[in-house]
């Protein structure tokens, strides 16, 4: 049996179950009763889903073609069906989705009759280039990886307001011929409203404006966020991804540790054109700041702090950041911005900053033909940016950032970056080493 024609019996068996009255006359003149999909048409008919042509007749020897089937489902959809009609009807919608968009049925409205749980996902693979001299001994240390993500990310529907969301990965070290196990790593609930949205659970934390110069990471805890040109969030949980024990090295840092983090930012967008900016501040608690607190004991020297004595930890096992970012875009297309941050509580490293000028309109190669370009400066203290986007400039380092993307068909894209500073603290052989970064990645989405 022809796939249209399946469909238009499940259409059938749909608007049959949802509809209360059924026409017993004959509605096309070349339909028999005797014929096996008489009841079937006659339903639909009944139901005003199908109309047959002018002269009577039904012609159900012809296949119907997509965009006639399309607008069955429409008027099916529109019958609001329930229980085992509505999830043939789901099928349907998915199925037909592009047919139905092109009637005029809102992407928006069809996702309510849609599969429940959608998978999206993608594979990327990266290839990464270091060279580094922290020391400043006059040789660069060269180490290369690569490697690829497969990676999934279902969403499911919980009512017109809420959806329950996840992302699993597995990850393949292809240096040393390494797979692991699919991960759970982002798993929450959201709800989003007019001017109001809410998360709950594990999700990303990427504070807009800042642009990954403090956060590109997950934290495990809530977020709230109100307005729409001008948006309050606050944000708080823990964060155990990432090391934030800053500049801290040795037995006495536990990377597994988490931290507390406690945020609060302001930030004011014009849209596709205009001023853009916004300020935050942070609270972090983690007991591993304590022992990368002062310069010399990062050095390998004891200082004078007892950091044996739990008394005299806990005053310097605190971080407080506040953050300003500024910015304007010209058109859709071109844009420059600034970031500034800085941790109270350290005494080193403890500044972060960086400027850029983005040309381009590539978001996730969604569309053919997306491609930016990009010039800017970095500088992240070890304290202040304690998570960063790790993709150019590297922590302890300050120096210029240039990249590219480019999307040559829908759904895949390229990306490359490249970076060369110095770091910011004085090397052990005095002098401030260099560091140089370069960053390949190619993504496929599905």
């Amino acid at each position: 049996m022809k796939k249209s024609l399946t469909a238009a019996m499940a259409a059938a068996l749909v608007v049959g179950a949802s509809s209360t009255t059924f026409a017993a006359a004959n509605p096309f003149s070349d339909v028999p009763s005797t014929h096996w999909a008489y009841q079937s048409v006659a339903k639909l008919a009944a139901a005003g889903v199908i109309e047959g042509y002018g002269d009577g007749t039904y012609r159900g020897d012809r296949q119907i073609t997509r965009y006639e089937m399309a607008q069955m489902i429409a008027k099916a959809m529109a019958k609001n069906p329930t229980g085992a009609s509505k999830a043939e009807l789901d099928r349907l919608a998915a199925e037909f989705r592009d047919e139905l968009d092109a009637l005029g049925v809102r992407v928006s409205e069809l996702e309510k009759y849609a599969d429940k749980v959608t998978w999206n996902g993608k594979i990327e693979y990266t290839y990464e280039r270091f060279r580094t001299d922290p020391a400043n001994t006059g040789r660069k240390d060269k180490e290369t990886a690569n490697g690829f993500i497969f990676r999934l990310e279902p969403r499911a529907e919980v009512n017109d307001h809420w959806t329950v969301n996840a992302r699993i990965d597995a990850d393949v070290d292809m240096k040393h011929d390494e797979t692991s196990h699919l991960q759970l790593k982002r798993a929450w609930a959201e709800g989003d409203y007019d001017k109001f949205n809410v998360k709950v659970g594990k999700f990303e934390f990427y504070p807009e404006g800042e642009d990954g110069l403090l956060w590109d990471t997950e934290i495990s805890g809530g977020s709230l966020t109100f307005g729409s040109k001008w948006k309050f969030n606050v944000t708080g949980g823990r964060v155990k991804d990432d090391v934030v024990g800053g500049g801290g090295y040795g037995e006495n840092v536990t990377e597994d540790d988490p931290a507390t983090v406690i945020g609060v930012r302001i930030d004011y967008n014009q849209g596709d054109k205009g001023l853009f900016g916004g300020a935050g501040w942070y609270s972090v608690k983690d007991d591993d700041l304590a022992w990368s607190r002062n310069r010399y004991y990062r050095r390998g020297f004891r200082d004078s702090i007892d950091f044996e004595n739990e008394h005299a930890r806990k005053a310097y096992q605190k971080a407080n950041i506040w953050t300003v970012n500024l910015g304007y875009k010209f058109n859709d297309m071109l844009k420059v911005y600034g970031t500034y941050a800085q941790n109270t509580k350290a005494d080193f490293e403890d500044k972060a900053w960086q400027a850029e000028l983005n040309y381009g309109n590539y978001d996730d190669a969604s569309e053919k033909g997306q491609w930016n370009v990009f010039a800017g400066y970095r500088k992240q203290g070890t304290n202040v940016s304690f998570a960063p986007t790790a993709e150019d400039a590297l922590r302890g380092t300050r120096g210029f950032v240039i990249g590219a993307s480019w999307a040559p068909f829908k759904n895949i894209g390229f990306i490359a970056k490249y970076f060369n500073g110095k770091y910011i603290t004085e090397g052990a052989y005095g002098g401030h080493g260099k560091a140089e970064h370069i960053f390949g990645r190619v993504e496929l989405f599905f």
